[in-house]
C-alpha cells in the first residue's frame, strides 16, 4: 500500500528478525528426589543407520579399556555404562529393517508364503510383568507416529503376536496423555469405549469357539493363537478400566519445550531432550517402567545441525563423510549422557534412579567401513542398573563372525527386571560379563 502511494518506510532492525540458527537450550530441572519406591525400569533408545564403527569400537577390552574417540562423549559417565561390540542378531537380514528386529531378534522371512513375520519384543515380555502395577504397561516413542510399514517400522515394540505397537512423536500429546487430568466427560467416554470393546470381544469368543470342532489341526492351532490374542486384549481392557478413576500425577510443564517438532532439523536437539525429559517424568512418577524410543526411523534422521544422517551412512569410506557421521554419533551420545545425568542426579531409595534404570542404546545395523548396512558388529551400550546386578564400566568385545546372539543381552536384562525365564528368542543363555 505504501509503495502504491510512492512512499517507503523501513522497519527498525529487530533481533527477532535474525534467523534461529540453534535451538534454545532446555531449562527443564530434574527432581532432586524420587517420590516413589525404588523399582527396576528399562528404556531402549534406538538410533538408525548405524554409526561410524571405526571411531566407535575401543581398541582394548576389559574394565581398564580406553574410551574410543566417539565414546569420549560419555567420559563423565565412564563407570555407568558398558560398551558391547561384535554382537548381532544371526537371524536378522540387516539393511533398513534393523529397527524391526532390534528387540525381537526375528527372521522376518521365516514364515513360508509371508513377506513379513515378526515376533514379540523383549520390552513387551517385561511389560507383561510390570504393566500389572503401572498405569501404562509400556510407552512407545519415536520421531514418526503410528507403526509405519513392514521393514520400516516407526516403533521398536511388538506384541505377543508380532504386531507393532504404535509410537507417539508429539511431546505435547505425550504430556497430555501422561499428566493432564481427564474431565468427567472424558472418563465417561472412555468407559463407554471399553464397554463396547468388551462386548465385541465377547461376541468374537463365542463365535470362534463354535468353530473349534470343525477345523483341522493346523487351523485349530491358528485359531488358538487368535483366541490367545483376544484373551490378552480382554485383560488389557480390564486393566485400563481400573485406572479410569485413578488421578494422574500432578506434574507441571515448566521448562518442557512441548512444541518441538521431530522432523524439523532445527528442533531436533530440543525434541530429543524433551522426549527424554518426559521419559524421565514417566519413570519418576511410576506411570510406566518400560519405554522404547526410536530416535529416528531407519533411512531417516538428523544430526545436531540438521545433517542428513541416512545420506552420510552411505559414506563409501569417504573420510569427510565418516567424520560427519562420527559427529552425529557424538551428538546422540551427548543426549544420552544428559539423560543419564538426570537419572544419576535424582536420589531414590539407597541410591539414584540410574542405579535401577537400565538403558539399552544402539542400532540394528552397522554402516561398516564402506557404508554397507550389515547386521553384524552392532553398536551397543548398556547403561545403568548397577543395583540390579548389571556390570558396568567395561568393554565386552566379541568376534563379529563368531559370537553369542544379541538375544543373550536382552535375556540378561529382562531377567534383571524380574522376568522368570531362561530363554528369549534365539538366546543361548545370559551374556557373560554383563551380569
Amino acid at each position: 500500500m505504501l509503495r502504491a502511494t510512492g512512499a517507503a518506510v523501513a522497519l527498525p532492525f529487530l533481533e527477532a528478525m535474525l534467523p534461529k540458527l540453534q535451538a534454545a537450550p532446555s531449562t527443564f530441572k530434574p527432581w532432586e528426589k524420587s517420590t516413589v519406591a525404588a523399582t527396576p525400569r528399562i528404556i531402549a533408545c534406538y538410533v538408525p543407520n548405524g554409526v561410524n564403527i571405526l571411531q566407535w569400537v575401543p581398541k582394548d577390552t576389559g574394565e581398564k579399556y580406553t574410551l574410543s574417540p566417539t565414546l569420549t562423549a560419555l567420559k563423565d559417565y565412564r563407570n555407568d555404562f558398558s560398551v558391547l561390540t561384535g554382537l548381532g542378531h544371526p537371524a536378522s537380514q540387516g539393511g533398513h529393517s534393523g529397527a524391526d528386529t532390534w528387540l525381537t531378534a526375528a527372521n522376518l522371512k521365516a514364515k513360508a508364503g509371508a513377506d513379513y513375520t515378526n515376533t514379540v519384543s523383549a520390552d513387551q515380555i517385561a511389560a507383561q510383568l510390570h504393566g500389572k502395577k503401572t498405569r501404562f504397561p509400556s510407552l512407545q516413542l519415536g520421531d514418526m507416529s503410528g507403526t509405519g510399514g513392514a521393514g520400516h517400522s516407526h516403533t521398536l515394540s511388538f506384541d505377543i503376536n508380532g504386531t507393532p505397537l504404535p509410537a507417539e512423536n508429539s511431546p505435547r500429546r505425550l504430556f497430555e496423555r501422561l499428566f493432564v487430568p481427564d474431565t468427567a466427560n472424558d472418563r465417561a467416554a472412555t468407559l463407554k469405549r471399553y464397554a463396547e470393546r468388551r462386548s465385541i470381544l465377547d461376541d468374537l469368543s463365542g463365535e470362534t469357539a463354535q468353530l473349534t470342532g470343525k477345523l483341522g489341526a493346523t487351523d485349530r492351532k491358528k485359531l488358538d493363537e487368535y483366541l490367545s490374542s483376544v484373551r490378552e486384549t480382554e485383560k488389557q481392557v480390564e486393566r485400563m478400566q481400573g485406572w479410569v478413576d485413578v488421578p494422574k500425577p500432578k506434574v507441571a510443564d515448566t521448562g518442557l519445550q512441548l512444541g518441538s517438532q521431530p522432523m524439523n532439523g532445527h528442533d531436533r536437539p530440543m525434541w530429543l531432550d524433551v522426549m527424554l525429559e518426559l521419559s524421565y517424568l514417566a519413570f519418576i512418577t511410576d506411570l510406566t517402567r518400560v519405554i522404547t524410543f526410536e530416535w529416528s526411523r531407519e533411512a531417516g534422521g538428523y544430526g545436531g545441525g540438521g545433517e542428513n544422517h541416512h545420506e552420510l551412512s552411505h559414506h563409501g569410506g569417504d573420510t569427510g563423510m565418516l567424520g560427519k557421521l562420527a559427529a552425529i554419533d557424538q551428538f546422540h551420545l551427548s543426549k544420552l549422557g544428559r539423560f543419564m545425568g538426570m537419572l544419576k542426579g535424582t536420589s531414590e531409595g539407597d541410591g539414584t534412579m540410574l542405579d535401577r534404570t537400565m538403558i539399552v542404546f544402539g542400532s540394528g545395523m552397522n554402516s561398516g567401513a564402506g557404508g554397507e548396512h550389515s547386521p553384524k558388529n552392532l553398536p551397543l551400550i548398556v547403561a545403568g542398573g548397577h543395583k540390579l546386578g548389571v556390570k558396568l564400566g567395561r568393554h565386552l568385545a566379541h568376534n563379529p563372525d563368531k559370537h553369542p546372539p544379541m538375544s543373550n543381552v536382552l535375556l540378561s536384562l529382562i531377567q534383571k527386571l524380574g522376568v522368570e525365564t531362561d530363554r528369549f528368542a534365539d538366546s543361548s543363555g545370559t551374556l557373560t560379563g554383563l551380569i
